[in-house]
């Protein structure tokens, strides 16, 4: 996959390209599912394929107050994208001056000019451009001028079907994080929810207590799920992907009150240096909510369990 950042250097592939625009926040089942069908019609028609998304998600410069936190950052999303195959993704810079471009400009300058546009799909309910001014019926009218087909994609359930009731969303999983279910997230994820960051020192207290982690610090822009502790895989920067038993919240049985949940993970049969570190972390299975012990001596039992558990959940 080639990643272009300047629609203004775009190579213009002389063939045409069909095109899917978006946020892609999670490049979930039902993403996915669209760029499946888009690289279908590719195929039948000699097109290359390519998806635009943003380097920063417009609603975080529209309405920041409000903007969703994100289940992907953009190298992790650019790595999903290049996964499913597309052979370009545009990232346009928003920004307030981007927010003000007319709908007309974005599919003259990005649609037209940077990516020789033949066929464009995006979701019926589609807005862009200043004021949401852009819509799938203006595509059409400027499509017929242009030389590209619009077509308008239909939300899809987790096995990429027409959905009947709730389709798989961003905001569903989100909201499926938030209240701690995190099967109903992965599964419409397609894959265990994960979150990346660096690791900083903390208190030292899980060395204290026999279970030494690695706290990673996460952007406050990252959607965590719900606190509690769950199973999971911990991938180091050399690659390796290691079972880790996490531990996600605000650890009651040691402060009456903190403002933030801290994440750590604790590595099963690993002992290294990951201090300063990038981390990524994987949710696989939720174990239970977090609880405040009635002493040390409890707490670090049920550790004990919780690792056991992992260990086991992650064998499989």
């Amino acid at each position: 996959m080639e990643v272009l950042r300047d629609p203004a250097t775009c190579p213009r592939p002389a063939e045409g390209t069909a095109v899917t625009i978006g946020a892609f926040d999670g490049v979930h089942r039902g993403h996915r599912t669209v760029i499946r069908a888009l690289q279908q019609r590719a195929a039948e028609e000699g097109l290359s394929t390519a998806v635009i998304t943003f380097d920063r998600h417009p609603a975080s410069v529209v309405r920041p107050d409000s903007a969703p936190l994100l289940l992907t950052d953009l190298d992790q999303k650019l790595e999903l994208l290049a996964g499913c195959g597309v052979d370009y993704t545009l990232v346009v810079p928003f920004d307030a001056e981007r927010a003000q471009e007319p709908a007309v400009e974005f599919v003259e300058q990005v649609l037209a000019a940077c990516l020789n546009a033949r066929l464009v799909a995006v979701g019926e309910d589609f807005h862009f451009g200043h004021g949401r001014s852009g819509n799938v019926e203006l595509l059409r009218a400027m499509g017929s001028e242009l030389g590209f087909e619009v077509i308008g994609h239909e939300l899809v359930d987790v096995d990429g079907h027409p959905a009947a009731g709730l389709p798989v969303s961003s905001t569903r999983i989100r909201a499926a994080l938030a209240d701690g279910d995190l099967a109903a997230a992965n599964e419409m994820l397609g894959r265990p929810h994960e979150v990346r960051g660096v690791v900083d020192h903390g208190d030292k207290r899980a060395r204290e207590l026999g279970f030494r982690t690695a706290n990673v610090a996460v952007p406050e822009t990252t959607c965590l799920p719900a606190d509690g502790i769950y199973a999971g895989w911990y991938l180091t920067p050399d690659g390796v992907r290691r079972p880790a038993a996490i531990s996600l919240g605000k650890r009651p049985t040691f402060y009456e009150r903190a403002d933030t949940s801290l994440l750590e993970a604790h590595l099963i049969d690993f002992d290294g240096d990951l201090y300063g570190q990038p981390a990524r972390v994987q949710f696989v299975e939720r174990l239970r909510d977090e609880l405040k012990f009635d002493s040390v001596e409890a707490l670090i039992e049920q550790m004990g369990r919780d690792v056991e558990q992992s260990r086991s959940i992650l064998a499989t």
